[in-house]
């Protein structure tokens, strides 16, 4: 057994990222100042896309990034059945409708469900890119331009993430990240919004700092805003971190090896990558046979020293969303109700060792085995 606890996951804040907090606050200047734009221009530059905006959170950036595409009251967004629940809790908040799809056993929403859901009230959709795995964007792509609606990606858990030679976040209308703790990287709490258009971007930028016109003088205020604005502490936390990146991506993926060559898959389903994508390992998400054994083995891991937890949701099975819409996930969204009731995310991530993979590893195998014993016996 482990001497200490192995996290589900665990922040990798080092003394350099600390040292730059402390030199802001040394300063005084706390608010949206310098080095939020300082990190704005390093993420761009980072995803090579022209525009990108620091906000509050994950759930701020989606939530602008719908109004300022003028979806509201009325109009409909398409979402997979299987994400945080932000996803659509930003739908409903702005007196739109979310119109759930079913995602792939890979956990990201199935283009080939999407079309059938279209109706002239659709004004955008909002494909997530699950656990860091890209989203198959040239269907959506392709059926945007087609019955003219918009794309936000939910790139929430993907900075770093690829689809085919393009960087998730990038591809649709808007891209949205969260910096929150069990990210790549964090601020703690916030969010990045990425645009190819200025337009957009400016009209973010408006929305976010209530309302005010950028470089107006005196402040103008032109929209009914919020204060989705990011500090200037936790922009230094995140450039900190952002030079390291790439290093850690690959850390976890050499990581992530480990668990595909020793994890057995008789009674286990491990992660599905396909061609055209390759992740960041945000999460490391397995699917049990059953709810029951599902739970069982994430007591097992937590009696061996191991957290685990369960993924995702699927959305519709909520109570606020089960009593408004009244769907049966079961049937209707099969795959996303199957990874929220008998999956299980993993640690995975650069701070951890060979050693802590490979015995997280033996734990499962070895939980997997007294499964199968107790189930013939």
């Amino acid at each position: 057994m482990s001497d200490k606890m192995i996290p589900l996951a665990s922040p990798n804040i080092s003394d350099a990222a600390i040292d730059s907090v402390v030199s802001v606050l040394r300063t005084g200047m706390l608010v949206q100042g310098t080095v939020v734009k300082e990190l704005e221009k390093n993420i761009s530059q980072y995803l090579n896309i022209s525009h990108c905006s620091a906000v509050s959170s994950g759930t701020s950036s989606l939530h602008l990034s719908l109004l300022a595409l003028g979806v509201g009251v009325g109009d409909e967004v398409i979402i997979p059945a299987l994400s945080y629940v932000a996803t659509a809790n930003v739908v409903e908040l702005i007196g739109a409708k979310p119109i759930f799809v079913d995602v792939k056993k890979d956990f990201t929403i199935d283009p080939k469900l999407i079309e059938e859901q279209i109706t002239e009230k659709t004004k955008a959709i909002i494909p997530v890119h699950e656990f860091g795995l890209s989203v198959d964007m040239d269907p959506i792509i392709d059926l945007a331009k087609k019955h003219n609606f918009f794309v936000i990606e939910d790139a929430a858990c993907a900075l770093g993430s690829t689809y085919k030679d393009k960087l998730c976040g990038t591809i649709g209308d808007f891209g949205s990240f969260s910096l929150h703790p069990r990210k790549a990287i964090t601020s703690g709490e916030g969010g990045l919004i990425t645009t190819s258009s200025q337009e957009l971007d400016r009209k973010i930028r408006t929305l976010r700092n209530h309302g005010i016109q950028p470089d107006s003088y005196p402040m103008n205020f032109v929209e009914a805003g919020f204060n989705y604005r990011m500090t200037e502490f936790q922009a230094a936390l995140v450039n900190a971190q952002l030079e390291l990146l790439s290093g850690l991506i690959e850390t976890r993926n050499e990581l992530a090896k480990i668990y595909f060559n020793k994890i057995d898959t008789n009674n286990c389903r491990l992660p599905i990558v396909p061609e055209y994508a390759q992740t960041n390992w945000q999460t490391f998400h397995i699917v049990l046979q059953s709810e029951e054994q599902r739970n069982e083995l994430r007591d097992y891991l937590m009696t061996n020293r191991i957290q685990s937890n369960y993924g995702a949701q699927c959305i519709p099975e909520m109570t606020f969303y089960k009593n408004k819409y009244d769907l049966d996930s079961a049937s209707k969204f099969p795959n996303s109700y199957e990874a929220y009731i008998q999956g299980l995310a993993i640690p995975l991530y650069e701070k951890l060792t060979v050693e802590n993979i490979n015995y997280i590893s033996d734990c499962i195998n070895d939980f997997l085995k007294k499964w199968r014993i107790k189930q013939y016996s």
